[in-house]
C-alpha cells in the first residue's frame, strides 16, 4: 500500500510535506480537502480530530505535524535526500531553522491571512500590522544567518528548507522582502528554483485566487 497525505496542494504545511516527498520520489497519493473534494474530509478527521492538515498515512499508521512526517519519512522511506543529518549537533541546528520558518515566518504571515478572512476591516489592518511587524523582525535575523549559505542549514538542502519554501513564498506575498534583505530574496529565489517546490508552487497555482490578500502577479 501507497502512502497516503490528506492536505490541500495551496497549503503551505502541505507544500513543506510534499517537498519532501518530491525529492526523494517517493510513491503517494494525494487525498485533497476542501469543498470540491467533500469525499475525503470524514476519514481526514476521523485520523486527526484537530482538523490540521497534512496527515501522512502508511498503512495502519498516522503521522502528524510536518516536521515530524518529515523525519518519519527518512526513518522508514529513505532516499538520497536525507532532510536531518545524523551528527546530533547538526541535526539540532536543522531542527531550529526549521522551527524558526514555521513559528516566525509561517505563523507571522497567518495574522494578516486569518485577519482578512474575517471580513472585518479593522481586524484585516491589525493582522496585516502584526504580520509586517514580525515579518522585518524575521527577516533581519535571517539576513545575518543565511549569509554566506546555499541552503538555510549550509550547504545541504534539508528539512530546514521544506519549512522555509513555502513559509517565505507566502510571507513575501503578505509583505514583501525589502532590498535591504538581498540574501534572504536571494535565497528565496533559489527555494523557487528548486525543482520539488517548483513543482508544488505550480501544482497550486490555480487556487491562488483564493489567497485573501490578493495573490500577486508573480512566481
Amino acid at each position: 500500500m501507497s502512502l497516503v497525505i490528506y492536505g490541500h496542494r495551496f497549503s503551505s504545511y502541505t507544500q513543506k510535506a510534499l517537498i519532501a516527498l518530491y525529492e526523494n520520489a517517493t510513491p503517494f497519493e494525494l487525498r485533497g480537502l476542501g469543498p470540491d473534494q467533500p469525499e475525503h474530509t470524514s476519514e481526514w478527521l476521523a485520523r486527526w480530530p484537530f482538523a490540521k492538515m497534512p496527515v501522512l498515512v502508511d498503512g495502519e499508521r498516522d503521522v502528524v505535524e510536518t516536521s515530524v512526517i518529515i523525519e518519519y519519512l527518512q526513518l522508514c522511506h529513505p532516499g538520497a535526500v536525507r532532510f536531518v543529518p545524523d551528527d546530533p549537533m547538526a541535526a539540532l541546528s536543522v531542527r531550529f531553522l526549521d522551527r524558526f520558518f514555521d513559528l516566525h515566518v509561517m505563523n507571522a504571515a497567518q495574522h494578516a491571512v486569518d485577519g482578512a478572512l474575517t471580513g472585518d476591516p479593522v481586524k484585516r489592518r491589525d493582522g496585516l500590522t502584526m504580520s509586517i511587524e514580525k515579518l522585518e523582525r524575521a527577516y533581519a535575523w535571517l539576513e545575518g544567518a543565511l549569509e554566506g549559505r546555499t541552503w538555510a542549514a549550509g550547504e545541504d538542502f534539508t528539512l530546514a528548507d521544506c519549512a522555509a519554501a513555502p513559509s517565505l513564498f507566502y510571507a513575501d506575498w503578505v509583505h514583501p522582502i525589502d532590498e535591504a534583505y538581498p540574501t534572504v530574496s536571494a535565497y528565496r529565489a533559489r527555494l523557487l528554483a528548486r525543482p520539488s517546490y517548483a513543482r508544488a508552487v505550480e501544482e497550486a497555482r490555480d487556487f491562488r485566487p483564493y489567497f485573501p490578500l490578493g495573490a500577486p502577479d508573480r512566481d
